[in-house]
């Protein structure tokens, strides 16, 4: 068995039970791509069994920290019952959601989402793309399905080394799948949705807005970034009169309508438009025109602490117009699922920008993600998403 050893000082994150290595903690050692290799500190103490990573910053992801543990098909089949058991205890009012978060659940580099009957994995990790043939066979068998497709197409397998991958691993079938949250029905496509085709992440606060719509009669709801449409058809569940909804995708457009008819709403209290969301709010500010209530929920700016400030001024130019357009008592609904942006950090900089709207609020709920996107308590980076609820005072 390969091994590294640590510089001297650099044992204290993984005696936290911190999974990551990063390059600069390495003293000597090394392994192949994937390769599971041993951990021990300048001192020569047996830390963590890990997989081995040579491109990347993180240099190695820890599986275990138990000595006596050998990583193989029994192991890793174990993690992810383990990971399927877990969200049986979890309060989730749908047929989809994910079964496998990376870290969180003790397998590094995977994520895994189940839509109904399909599941569909991104094997993000040098460790996991070696394991691959074993993991998906260990997930087959922890949910009894059959099917599963890859979405390994995102950046940040180049930065592993890792070249794209997409398609069906085990099975085969329809990409265009209907899946059930909370009353409604949703359309996704596995192989050209975002993610893994749709964000279970915002499956809770799609339910807090449609409940907020009800309780406070929202009649005008702008939603930005709109994606597939899932704010706006919890809008409309929540008796919405009018939902305006922008995004730069037309095809996700063409899905968020076809989820509203899904639902049996009227069309015509929609109106979904092909535009840039920081153009449309200055244009909305010059027309007069004011909404009760406004979702934000960007696409990621700042993927590491390096990006945060350019992402920063981006999160305050759209929080400023958003404020600007709330009537007064109107509700923000406004999110960051940028890790490289901190919660205290958006907190500041909602608070920002609703001093330059020349406006205050009511920050009434904190959100993050739904339950089956867990963050650990050795574990914090696992919390990506953040989510303010602000009440916009009356002057």
């Amino acid at each position: 068995m390969k091994s590294i050893r640590l510089r001297e000082g650099k044992e204290r994150s993984l005696q936290r039970r911190h999974p990551w290595v990063f390059d600069s903690a390495i003293a000597k050692g090394g392994g192949d791509a994937g390769e599971t290799v041993r951990i021990d500190s300048a001192k020569g103490e047996f830390l963590a069994w890990a997989s081995f990573s040579p491109e990347s910053k993180i240099r190695a992801r820890v599986w275990s920290f138990d000595e006596a543990q050998r990583i193989d098909a029994a192991f890793l089949a174990q993690r992810v019952q383990t990971a399927v058991r877990a969200r049986t205890r979890l309060d989730i009012q749908s047929d989809s959601m994910r079964l496998v978060h990376g870290e969180s659940d003790g397998l590094p580099g995977l994520i895994v989402d189940r839509y109904a009957d399909t599941l569909v994995a991104q094997f993000l990790s040098a460790g996991a793309e070696r394991f691959k043939p074993v993991l998906a066979d260990a997930l087959l068998a922890a949910t009894g399905l059959t099917r599963l497709y890859e979405r390994s197409d995102t950046s940040s397998r180049a930065l592993e080394g890792l070249q794209p991958a997409a398609g069906w691993l085990r099975g085969e079938g329809p990409t265009q799948l209907t899946i059930t949250e909370h009353d409604w029905k949703l359309t996704l496509d596995i192989a050209t949705g975002h993610k893994t085709g749709f964000y279970l992440d915002q499956r809770d606060s799609r339910a807090k807005f449609a409940a907020h719509t009800r309780r406070l009669q929202f009649q005008r709801v702008l939603n930005c970034y709109c994606y597939t449409g899932g704010f706006t058809v919890a809008a409309l569940s929540g008796g919405a009169a009018h939902v305006t909804s922008i995004d730069s995708s037309a095809p996700a457009l063409e899905r968020a309508a076809a989820n509203v008819a899904l639902n049996g709403f009227d069309a015509a209290r929609t109106d979904f438009m092909d535009a840039d969301v920081n153009g449309s709010m200055r244009r909305f500010i010059e027309e007069g025109r004011t909404f009760d209530a406004i979702i934000l929920d960007p696409p990621k700016l700042a993927p590491t602490a390096a990006h945060a400030e350019r992402a920063a001024r981006a999160y305050k130019d759209i929080n400023r117009l958003a404020f600007k357009l709330l009537e007064p008592g109107g509700v923000l609904f406004t999110y960051s699922c940028s890790g490289g942006i901190s919660a205290d950090l958006f907190h500041k900089i909602v608070a920002s920008a609703g001093a330059d709207a020349g406006v205050d609020g009511f920050i009434t709920e904190r959100l993050g993600g739904a339950p089956d996107h867990p963050m650990t308590l050795e574990f914090p980076e696992g919390e990506y998403l953040k989510g303010l609820v602000v009440l916009k005072k009356v002057q």
